[in-house]
């Protein structure tokens, strides 16, 4: 199983207030790739006192220490996720929002032969593909 936000934050020494904790569970429950708002409504919900100035800021702690990563994706407001050992990618939907996570084992093998090519070592790489869902 994997660890979760918390757990990562106590293994990173980052001190957790029992608002950083309820952030930090909302994340790691989240299976989708919140903003801001969204994250803060949901916390709202177990704790009415947690500003969203809070959340910004605990978000930002998190992304600083390598806890979460912010995705800022075409058209859109800043998005977070936990930062994972699994590599994915993604496909956006840019009517609905919604971010589907994929990995294909053919695009990998491509990066890298198009690295060879011009003699690199991939060494990190992003994919983003926009799309909008076809018409059944």
């Amino acid at each position: 199983m994997s660890e979760t936000i918390e757990q990562k934050c106590i293994a990173k020494g980052v001190k957790l207030t029992d608002q950083r904790k309820i952030i930090a569970r909302v994340m790691s429950e989240s299976q989708d790739h919140p903003d801001v708002d969204e994250l803060y409504k949901r916390v709202s919900k177990i704790n009415l006192k947690i500003s969203i100035a809070t959340v910004y800021r605990t978000v930002k702690l998190f992304e600083e220490t390598g806890i979460v990563t912010k995705h800022e994706f075409k058209g859109g407001k800043a998005r977070y996720e936990e930062l994972s050992e699994d590599h994915h990618d993604h496909l956006i939907d840019i009517k609905s929002g919604k971010i589907i996570e994929f990995v294909d084992d053919e695009i990998e093998k491509l990066q890298k032969k198009i690295a060879d090519k011009y003699g690199y070592r991939l060494v990190d790489h992003k994919l983003e593909l926009y799309g909008v869902k076809k018409k059944s």
